[in-house]
């Protein structure tokens, strides 16, 4: 279905304003997708990003070095690890050189959570299914040439 058919506006003032407008609605789009793929598992989008976050890190991370790697900058991290601590996700333990810190890791349910997850990846891969690998793979470039503005 076309942007102007989804949100019911016939034209728009530019291509400019339509790909702004049709961005923000994908995301949107894509976002709805995601969240259903994870309440499968209880967990938000912000949550799979930090269990994602600490997996790849391979070691302890502060809540600021987690914010800094996350898709969603504005998230309030540390109540999203609170509320991961609570389902045993992820255990917090002051650092040992600076007090001040506080060090972020995956436990392991955490990581067998991420591990149910990744042998569903084919669902989650399937939302972009409707793109070739080379379409993928030009609106990764284009995406990333936007930013580079």
């Amino acid at each position: 279905m076309s942007l102007e058919e989804s949100i019911q506006q016939p034209t728009f003032r530019n291509e400019n304003l339509k790909s702004m407008v049709n961005i923000l609605y994908t995301q949107s789009w894509l976002e709805e997708r995601i969240k259903k793929f994870l309440q499968q598992e209880n967990i938000t989008m912000q949550q799979y990003n930090i269990l994602r976050i600490l997996r790849g890190a391979k070691k302890p991370l502060s809540t600021m070095q987690i914010r800094e790697r996350m898709l969603d900058r504005m998230s309030d991290t540390s109540r999203v690890v609170d509320r991961m601590i609570l389902k045993a996700l992820v255990e917090k333990k002051l650092n040992k050189k600076d007090k001040r810190l506080v060090d972020v890791t995956i436990t392991e349910s955490g990581l067998k959570l991420l591990g149910k997850l990744d042998e569903k990846n084919k669902d989650l891969d399937d939302i972009m299914s409707n793109l070739s690998e080379a379409e993928m793979k030009l609106l990764n470039h284009l995406l990333d040439k936007l930013r580079e503005g």
